[in-house]
């Protein structure tokens, strides 16, 4: 069986950002399953390195990750000041699309938790429409509130009868990422990964930035008029703090805490 090397992280506030961009995180994601290597993913920006930095067990979560990828472009930015040049943004929703392209004909299968209700089964029907022979073998819409032993038991159930390769998992940050690390002992799942909005964005529900909005390093602005209620107090929080502490850090004023378990 080959092995999986992990990639190397660049520690940004404490947390373990794993060195890769689109491509090779997709080579990562295939290396994993050949060698038969279980874990989950979390695809972090600012908002998860900054919920991290007042929340030890989050931070733990994001290093004990079978990868951590650079969601936002300041990630890339940090990755590639530290040395590696081939950083690049692997965003939720453009990982999906990735691993849905290699998977179309591979036999690998998928299935989607979270989201609104009806989200998930909008976005099987669009990602069986755009990728013809795609193995989306189940879904499941959880409630507002973290599951009970029923609920958890008959999850554990489906995903045990079906055994999927990839458990997408469309929550909020930080809330996908405590449910991964906390569940995948107990769901019969290869690989989770965190992708928040994507099942939004992939269903048709929400727009996404256009393409220049998202390299420019601004898609935080964007989102913030698209939805000013619900995200004007985490981007007007988080990111003069984010940038105070990343100053400090590089600049030897601050002292971080070491991103490997």
């Amino acid at each position: 069986m080959p092995e999986f090397n992990s990639p190397p992280r660049v520690n940004v506030l404490g947390v373990g950002i794993s060195v890769l961009n689109l491509d090779s995180a997709v080579v990562a994601l295939r290396d994993a399953l050949a060698a038969g290597r279980r874990g989950y993913v979390t695809v972090t920006g600012v908002h998860g390195v900054m919920e991290s930095q007042e929340d030890e067990a989050l931070r733990q979560i994001h290093n004990a990750s079978l990868l951590t990828t650079p969601d936002g472009m300041p990630m890339v930015w940090l990755s590639r000041l530290a040395g590696h040049k081939s950083a690049g943004r692997v965003y939720g929703p453009d990982l999906m699309e990735s691993v849905f392209a290699w998977t179309q004909h591979s036999g690998h299968t998928h299935f989607f938790y979270g989201g609104n209700p009806g989200v998930a089964e909008e976005l099987k029907a669009k990602l069986e429409q755009r990728y013809p022979g795609i193995r989306i073998v189940g879904t499941f819409t959880p409630p507002f509130r973290p599951l009970n032993p029923d609920e958890l038991a008959g999850l554990a159930r489906q995903v045990g009868d079906l055994q999927p390769d990839f458990f997408w998992v469309g929550l909020s940050t930080p809330k996908q990422e405590r449910f991964m690390a906390e569940h995948m002992a107990k769901l019969d799942a290869k690989i989770m990964i965190g992708v928040g909005a994507a099942f939004d964005f992939h269903a048709g529900r929400v727009r996404q930035a256009p393409r220049w909005i998202q390299r420019s390093g601004f898609e935080w602005l964007y989102r913030l008029c698209s939805e000013p209620r619900r995200l004007w107090r985490r981007y007007f929080r988080n990111n003069p703090r984010f940038v105070w502490r990343v100053f400090g850090q590089h600049t030897g004023l601050r002292r971080v805490p070491d991103c490997q378990n």
